[in-house]
């Protein structure tokens, strides 16, 4: 009966630890999603000021 306590007690040490492990994972992935959002929003900002600000050219290259 103690073997089995034994092996009871360490696998839940175990799981409880590679649990812990995985919450840190996840929260740093959230992170770093969270992170690229805040860049693609403001790079698509910046990309329609762009496209607002510039007007369309219809005059030929100058090597025609």
């Amino acid at each position: 009966m103690d073997d089995r306590l034994f092996e009871l007690e360490s696998a839940n040490a175990y799981l409880t630890k590679r649990v812990a492990d995985l919450d840190d994972v996840v929260l740093e992935f959230t992170r770093r999603v969270e992170r690229l959002e805040r860049q693609l929003l403001l790079l698509s900002q910046r990309l329609e000021e762009l496209g607002e600000s510039s007007e369309p050219d219809d005059a030929p290259p100058p090597h025609y």
